[in-house]
C-alpha cells in the first residue's frame, strides 16, 4: 500500500489534464528533441515470465527506430501497482514507458478503489500482443467439451473445484468470467503463481484450470490434461482444432491477456504518436511475430492510442461487473 504523502503526490500529478504538454514546450518540439536518452520500459513482473519475455523482444526493435536503446526495467509486487504509480509519477517526457498488463489497468481500478485514477494518470499509447487462456480439466473428470462440463457442474454445485493463482489474477477472472456466464457452482483454491496452479491440477488436487498456452498446451499433448476450449475471439493459431468458449455456448465470451505500452498523462501528443509509430514497426517483422508466438503470444496492434484507451475503459466497465457479481475482494 502507497503512503498518505505519496497518495496525496500522486493526486496532485493526476490532476493535470491528460493531453497538455511540458509547459513552454510545444509537442512538434518535443517530439524533434525525443528521445534524448535511453528510455525505460517499466514492466510490472519479476525476470523470466511471459511479460518480462515479450519486453525483452519488443525492446532491441524499438531501439533501432527510435535510435537509443530501450531498458527493461522489472518492477513486480503490489498486483502491477508498484510498476503503474513509477511510470505516473516519472517526468511526462517520453523517456519512461510502462509495458501495461491487462489485469493491472482494466481489473486493479476497481479491486484497490483507493487508487488514483489511470484515465488521470497514464496515456495509453498501443497493445502489441495478446494472449488467450485454455479451459483444461484433469483427465478424470468425464467431460470433453464445455457443454459437457457445464452440464456435470450444474448436476453438482460445488463439487468441482479450481486452480489459480491467486485472487484477482488472470486466472481467477477468466474462471469467474466463465462461472458468472455458465451459472455454475465451481470453487477457486488459489496458488502462489500460474506454475503452482498448474501443478495442482496434473497432481489432481484441482478438477480444472484457466491456463496460459505455455502451461496447459504440453501436457495437453502428453495426454496429462484435457483441453475443452480457448477463451479468446478467435481459436488458438497453436490448436486450431480446439473451440473457443464463444463457439461453444457462449457468444461474445472474450478473456484475453494483453500487453500494451503507456505514458504519463501529459506526455505530449507528438511523442505519444512516436511512440506508436514505432511500436507498430518493432512488431512487424515476421521474427517478431515467431519470438511472441513461442511464448504463447500473438501480435496484436490498436487502431490509435485512442482507441487503447476506449478498449481499456470498456474492459474496466466490464471486468466492474463480474468482480461484483462474485463479491471478489483484493487480499
Amino acid at each position: 500500500m502507497m503512503s498518505a504523502r505519496r497518495s496525496a503526490g500522486l493526486a496532485a500529478l493526476f490532476a493535470v489534464a491528460t493531453q497538455a504538454t511540458c509547459v513552454g514546450l510545444s509537442p512538434a518540439l518535443a517530439a524533434d528533441g525525443w528521445p534524448a536518452r535511453p528510455i525505460r520500459l517499466v514492466v510490472p513482473f519479476p525476470p523470466g515470465g511471459g511479460s518480462d519475455a515479450s519486453a525483452r523482444i519488443l525492446v532491441p526493435k524499438l531501439g533501432e527506430g527510435t535510435g537509443q536503446q530501450w531498458v527493461v526495467d522489472n518492477r513486480g509486487g503490489a498486483a502491477g501497482n508498484i510498476a503503474t504509480d513509477i511510470v505516473a509519477s516519472a517526468a511526462p517526457d517520453g523517456h519512461t514507458v510502462l509495458l501495461g498488463f491487462a489485469t493491472a489497468l482494466t481489473v486493479n481500478p476497481t479491486l484497490y478503489p483507493k487508487l488514483p485514477n489511470i484515465e488521470k494518470t497514464l496515456q495509453p499509447i498501443t497493445k502489441y500482443a495478446s494472449a488467450q487462456y485454455v479451459l483444461v480439466v484433469h483427465p478424470t473428470v468425464k467431460a470433453g467439451s464445455v457443454a459437457e462440463f457445464v452440464a456435470l457442474a450444474k448436476a453438482a454445485p460445488g463439487r468441482f473445484n479450481y486452480s489459480s493463482a491467486g485472487v484477482g489474477s488472470p486466472l481467477h477472472l477468466a474462471a469467474e468470467m466463465f462461472r458468472f456466464r455458465a451459472g455454475v457452482d465451481i470453487v477457486n483454491v488459489a496458488y502462489k503463481g500460474g506454475g503452482p496452479a498448474a501443478a495442482a491440477l496434473l497432481a489432481g488436487e484441482v478438477n480444472l484450470l484457466f491456463g496460459s498456452v505455455p502451461a496447459t498446451l504440453p501436457h495437453v499433448r502428453a495426454g496429462k490434461m484435457r483441453a475443452l476450449a480457448s477463451t479468446g475471439p478467435r481459436r488458438l493459431a497453436l490448436a486450431p482444432e480446439l473451440p473457443t468458449i464463444a463457439e461453444s455456448g457462449f457468444p461474445g465470451f472474450d478473456v484475453t491477456a494483453w500487453y500494451g505500452l503507456l505514458v504519463p498523462a501529459n506526455t505530449p501528443k507528438a511523442v505519444v504518436l512516436r511512440i506508436f509509430d514505432e511500436t507498430l514497426k518493432a512488431v512487424k517483422p515476421a521474427d517478431v511475430g515467431e519470438a511472441l508466438g513461442r511464448q504463447g503470444l500473438e501480435v496484436e496492434t490498436s487502431r490509435s492510442p485512442a482507441a487503447f484507451a476506449a478498449e481499456i475503459r470498456a474492459e474496466a466497465a466490464a471486468w466492474a461487473k463480474v468482480i461484483k457479481a462474485a463479491n471478489i475482494k483484493a487480499e
